[in-house]
């Protein structure tokens, strides 16, 4: 199984930037695409981003893009989540997450961490 670990979740003054990372467990991390997902409060886990096994390719919402960079170093088994221009609707638990392939529904991920806060004040 693959262990996903979140962190650099914090409280931001809305305009900041804020960088999660997802540090991977086993040899196993370059051979999935990984994901962002976010549940803000009281509504429904949302895609936010995801990237290839090698990285080569990138998807964003619509809401992220231009703000947020993901990327992965597959050396060190390490997502990250680059956020830039935060908005206080940005507020919500980050999760990442590991699949076959990227894709933006959740049901295609098979390991899950456990979440980082994220709040953005206004």
């Amino acid at each position: 199984q693959v262990r996903l670990v979140e962190s650099g979740g914090g409280l931001v003054q809305g305009g900041g930037s804020l960088r999660l990372s997802c540090a991977g467990s086993g040899p196993t991390f370059s051979v999935h695409a990984m994901a962002w997902f976010r549940q803000p409060p009281w509504k429904e886990r949302e895609f936010v981003a995801a990237i290839s096994r090698s990285g080569d390719s990138t998807y964003y919402t619509d809401s992220v893009q231009g703000r947020f960079t993901i990327s992965r170093d597959n050396d060190k088994k390490i997502l990250f989540l680059q956020m830039r221009s935060l908005k206080p609707e940005d507020s919500a638990i980050y999760y990442c997450a590991a699949g076959p392939g990227v894709a933006g529904n959740e049901d295609r991920y098979d390991y899950w961490g456990l979440g980082t806060q994220v709040t953005v004040s206004p």
